[in-house]
């Protein structure tokens, strides 16, 4: 008598704190890394790395390098994407975390112009691309950690992690850039509002060495992760894509050009009200371009008062888009966008207490538009090629709401002479878009995760989009 089957061991499970810090910690970092750069790109980059230029023209050259991560960020999507949805979440993650984290502590090392000359700045700029490069895959597999190991009822909830790394990221930054410019203050007789000699020699490099913390804490993490039960089925069927970046375009363009929608008003708030309520906040109000008339440390109070309520409604909003759903929760936030774009005048009017009001408000709203993002964009897509599409919709819309937004927010609003609501008006327009993406769009809160996927050969589902089977890899 032949000896019984047994059956294959279950698949160890990836307890649910391990899953939400190691979607946690790699955006985190990313936004950490954003705020660290911006304000350095300000304060020290441009006398450190271009000190050849006029100050204008340093600091637009500090800002371009800034931009430079931009360029990289869609191209780290396809790479990580295509390693991500052929070999694995878990080391792509490990690969972009590690990409990252050596690329923000060797910027914590370099020398400056006065010591290296123009090799200094060509290595800023090759580390800044190397950032970008590795952001492009953190977000999308972050996400897919996230709602992957996730119950079916409680996606949207487990997807607000990877989105909580921004206000995190943005406490941490900036609290950091506060502590250090407190303990180094300038001397007695100089510009206050000017980084010390102390800050501008080593002071400035502690934020960039800090983030090897996270990171060694984020790979620690990362490494104890077992591939999510839905990857594995789909490896085990031969279903995965030989080229999952050509499926994507062919069979899944429609959710690429959703998702890019998505996701526009999101990227077009945030950017405005971090990095433009920042320019606008500090500009004095007599200026040519008037401001707000705030030093520097007053308004990133005010700012992080406002993130807190960022972080509590990223949180919040996970279970809503679980109850309502993510489509008709975005609905109601990007109506409620457009109308806040456009009262930003009669609240900042209102003195201090406006302002705090119309950080507070923005910065609600951005929580309540990011968190059910992270559930989203990766349930628009099948496993096989999750990765891929829900990284190049993150990262280009990240290029049309983030890239441009800064330069037509500051344009806008010395077109307005000081004014800030033609900036409100241009957040309208882009929530305007985004409402009729939503609307176009359809419920994904109850897609299973691996609808949708055939083993060649076989007939195309009904599910998202009928797509024939691609070429399949054996596992």
């Amino acid at each position: 008598m032949s000896a019984p089957a047994t059956s294959p061991a279950q698949a160890p499970a990836n307890s649910r704190s391990r899953v939400l810090v190691a979607s946690l910690i790699g955006t985190t970092i990313e936004f950490y890394d954003f705020y660290i750069y911006a304000t350095a790109a300000v304060l020290v980059f441009p006398s450190l790395f271009f000190p050849n230029s006029d100050p204008t023209t340093a600091l637009l050259s500090s800002f371009a390098v800034f931009g430079a991560a931009m360029v990289a960020r869609p191209i780290g999507a396809v790479v990580f994407g295509h390693l991500g949805d052929r070999l694995g979440r878990k080391g792509t993650l490990v690969a972009s975390l590690l990409t990252m984290g050596i690329a923000t502590f060797l910027i914590g090392v370099l020398p400056t112009y006065e010591q290296a000359g123009w090799i200094a700045t060509a290595l800023l700029v090759l580390m800044r691309l190397a950032q970008g490069f590795a952001l492009g895959g953190e977000w999308s597999g972050a996400a897919l950690v996230a709602t992957e190991n996730a119950p079916k009822n409680k996606r949207a909830l487990y997807g607000t992690f990877p989105q909580l790394g921004a206000p995190l990221g943005f406490i941490i930054g900036n609290g950091l850039f506060l502590i250090i410019g407190a303990l180094l203050p300038s001397s007695a007789g100089a510009d206050p509002s000017q980084p010390s000699e102390a800050f501008l020699s080593w002071g400035w490099r502690i934020p960039f060495l800090f983030s090897a913390v996270m990171v060694v804490i984020g790979l620690w993490v990362r490494m104890r992760l077992v591939e999510a039960p839905v990857f594995s089925k789909t490896r085990e069927a031969g279903l995965v894509r030989k080229l999952p970046l050509a499926t994507v375009f062919r069979s899944h363009w429609k959710q690429l050009i959703l998702g890019t929608f998505f996701m526009l008003a999101t990227y077009v708030l945030f950017y405005l009200m971090t990095t433009f309520s920042l320019s606008y906040g500090r500009t004095a109000t007599d200026a040519a371009v008037p401001g707000l008339g705030y030093s520097y440390t007053t308004f990133v109070l005010m700012m992080i008062f406002g993130v807190l309520f960022f972080a509590a409604f990223t949180l919040i909003s996970g279970p809503l888009a679980d109850k309502y759903g993510r489509r008709a929760t975005l609905i109601w936030v990007t109506a409620a966008i457009l109308v806040f774009g456009l009262v930003w005048v009669p609240l900042i009017g209102m003195g201090t207490l406006g302002v705090v009001l119309w950080l507070v408000l923005g910065f609600t709203l951005m929580g309540m538009t990011f968190g059910p993002m992270g559930a989203l964009l990766p349930e628009l897509f099948p496993t096989s090629v999750r990765y891929t599409g829900s990284g190049i919709s993150y990262n280009v819309s990240s290029i049309l709401g983030a890239a441009v937004a800064p330069f037509i927010a500051v344009a806008l609003w010395e077109a307005a002479d000081g004014s800030p609501w033609l900036v409100g008006v241009y957040l309208s327009a882009m929530a305007l878009l985004t409402l009729v993406s939503l609307l176009i769009g359809k419920e994904t809160k109850d897609i299973a995760l691996d609808e949708g996927e055939t083993p060649a050969g076989g007939d195309a589902p009904a599910g998202r989009d009928g797509e024939s089977p691609a070429a399949t890899v054996a596992p």
